[in-house]
């Protein structure tokens, strides 16, 4: 890796880790504050259907991290469900190691029934199998620690930029070693980064009922699309049970929806996109894959069906429509972005486009 080159790129994201201290003690049910209700943007959030708002309070319970000292993994709750809740595995970006960066899609996990599970790994400092082995370690420690809450019989891995690249091997060894998602499994990759330990025999092994939605972000200049592109196109699902979406920025006369890299999160645009580009298709997904309602799957893997591409509009001008195919192609050339796909940093170099 880079160090020096992933610390200015991502301190843009205003993300630090802090001074690391001892471990505390685990807290319980914890009532998490909402954050505010007010969206960026004229567009607001959606008042039906999947992405609107569950109602369910936000809880959550922490303890130390079983690898990286001084941080907490974190699981976000619904407070007044009985019993263990289906679980989503989230793999944060590079410094993205506090919560707060991303804390809308936790609460809005939580409110809406299901558990969530958040843990840091070092952005510097160690290798990329260290970093796998952080969240690896981590989401087991959430489920031997906390059964009342997490039912592995129905889960999600869901990650963006590094975390999107290592959806797939911790979703991996966790629906086929552990046997997580019996009833139901997903994964949710957005502006996916290189993938390790992904070779194509484990690609062409996933279980049969797994699905994938793979998004990517138009204007990101960081990620190479090829990297996502390889992994979809290779991976054993077949096209009815997964979608690669691209999304494209929206400009209003007041406003301008993003598309770029730091899509999504709560800290600097909290906007219409992330509810109607993230958490809709997440919504839907999720009650595709534990329910099998396929109402939903024309929402999440509606292979470009109206209601899974259209956006709201405001005062008379559609949001840019989500773009899905499942034989994407790149739209750049690789020196777009700061990595490519033809990088020797890329495992799975030999597949670039």
């Amino acid at each position: 890796m880079r160090p020096l080159l992933l610390l200015a790129l991502f301190l843009f994201f205003a993300c630090s880790k802090g001074t690391q201290s001892e471990p505390v003690a685990p807290t319980v049910d914890t009532t998490v504050t909402s954050i505010d209700d007010d969206l960026d943007g004229p567009i607001g959030r959606p008042a039906t259907g999947y992405g609107k708002d569950g109602s369910y309070t936000v809880a959550k319970v922490s303890f130390a991290s079983p690898t990286y000292a001084g941080k907490q993994v974190e699981i976000f709750y619904p407070k007044e469900a009985t019993g263990s809740r289906p679980v989503i595995f989230y793999s944060h970006p590079y410094g993205g190691e506090e919560s707060a960066y991303n804390i809308g899609l936790y609460e809005f996990i939580a409110k809406k029934g299901y558990a969530v599970v958040f843990a840091p790994y070092p952005t510097t400092g160690v290798t990329v199998d260290e970093r796998y082995n952080t969240l690896w370690q981590s989401f087991k420690a959430a489920v031997k620690n906390h059964p009342e809450i997490i039912d592995t019989r129905k889960v999600g891995f869901m990650g963006h930029s590094f975390g999107g690249g290592a959806s797939f091997a911790l979703g991996y060894r966790a629906f086929t070693k552990e046997g997580w998602g019996k009833d139901g499994r997903f994964i949710f990759s957005m502006a996916q980064w290189y993938s390790y330990q992904l070779p194509d025999s484990q690609l062409q092994r996933f279980p049969a009922n797994t699905k994938l939605i793979t998004q990517v972000y138009n204007d990101d200049v960081t990620n190479d699309h090829r990297m996502a592109i390889d992994v979809f196109k290779q991976i054993n699902i077949p096209a009815t049970e997964k979608d690669f979406i691209l999304v494209k920025k929206s400009v209003l006369s007041s406003y301008t929806y993003t598309a770029a890299h730091d899509l999504p999160n709560t800290r600097s645009a909290y906007d219409a996109y992330d509810y109607y580009v993230i958490y809709r298709l997440l919504d839907a997904m999720i009650d595709y894959s534990f329910n099998g309602n396929t109402a939903a799957k024309n929402v999440a893997l509606g292979n470009g069906s109206a209601e899974q591409v259209t956006l709201p509009s405001y005062r008379g001008q559609a949001l840019t429509p989500l773009e899905v195919t499942d034989n994407p192609s790149p739209s750049f050339l690789q020196s777009k972005y700061t990595f490519p796909c033809n990088s020797a940093e890329n495992p799975r170099v030999s597949n670039c486009q």
